[in-house]
């Protein structure tokens, strides 16, 4: 037992990830602050009349802190919560929250509103009372998203000029997913309807291929062209619309877009230290 503690620690301080060193934030806790301890707060926010639901990891301390949102995929079995856990340890209140109709927020769900939602959260976060309430730096929030999340933060991105990044995660075009063969896309979305309400795959998939064009994330290019981010992309297939979304930003003039690929899956199922310290240590180089 002894040997395989010391092996434990020996790891923790100085540990090394394909090569990249990993930030301290994701192996340390940091100090306790009595007065203003880290801290869960649950939260219900207004969305074109419905209260969906979310959570803020915060960090310890008084001051406002840099904040990141983390939009979930489809269905969003995969929400990220050791990210934000450790995006909370190196001092980022992290805020996840579901789209309307999903996990438990009222309401049918639908793509085009989870776009509507995720500009309800980030007015909801500019909201003077609730910055100050949530300890909240509304100049320096980064949008992140993986999956179809992805999607979600780019298209929302495109138009909110007042972000400070933004993080995709096998980001996918969901306006590229809508030009599938009709039974196919169907069949994809029979096999991503876990916590979702108000819908069918059938429906799912009408939504998605009637605003396949609108849906592209080619709309989003030119509203792209000033914010930094980073674009992280793995063997699941995705990594080709990502790559095509990096080099169209760049022909814009952003030259402040990081792309990593990872010999991963999907979910980053052996890659999430290596997802953690890398979001971890770009964030640290935002202004």
């Amino acid at each position: 037992m002894r040997a395989l503690y010391f092996a434990v620690l020996v790891f923790a301080c100085s540990a090394v990830v394909s090569g990249q060193s990993v930030p301290p934030a994701i192996y340390t806790d940091p100090p306790a602050d009595v007065k203003h301890p880290a801290a869960m707060t649950v939260l219900h926010i207004p969305s074109h009349g419905q209260l969906i639901n979310g959570v803020v990891y915060a960090p310890a301390g008084a001051e406002p802190h840099p904040t990141i949102v983390i939009c979930h995929g489809l269905p969003g079995n995969e929400k990220n919560l050791d990210l934000a856990q450790a995006l909370r340890r190196a001092g980022w209140n992290a805020v996840t929250f579901n789209y309307r109709g999903s996990w438990g927020s009222p309401g049918s769900y639908r793509f085009a509103q989870n776009l509507e939602d995720a500009d309800a959260v980030l007015a909801y976060l500019h909201e003077p009372s609730n910055a100050a309430r949530l300890g909240i730096d509304t100049k320096h929030i980064v949008l992140a998203g993986h999956s179809m999340g992805g999607w979600v933060t780019v298209m929302t991105a495109a138009h909110d000029h007042g972000l400070a990044g933004v993080v995709l995660i096998s980001a996918a075009d969901m306006g590229q997913l809508g030009k599938m063969e009709h039974t196919k896309l169907v069949a994809e979305m029979a096999d991503n309807m876990e916590g979702l309400a108000g819908v069918t795959a059938e429906s799912m998939a009408n939504e998605d291929a009637q605003n396949a064009k609108a849906f592209e994330f080619a709309n989003a290019v030119p509203g792209l062209k000033d914010v930094p981010m980073l674009v992280l992309s793995a063997n699941d297939g995705l990594a080709p619309q990502t790559d095509a979304l990096v080099h169209a930003i760049q022909a814009e003039g952003n030259r402040n877009v990081k792309a990593i690929h990872a010999e991963t899956d999907h979910g980053w199922s052996d890659h999430r230290i290596f997802l953690e310290s890398t979001i971890i240590e770009w964030l640290s180089t935002l202004k």
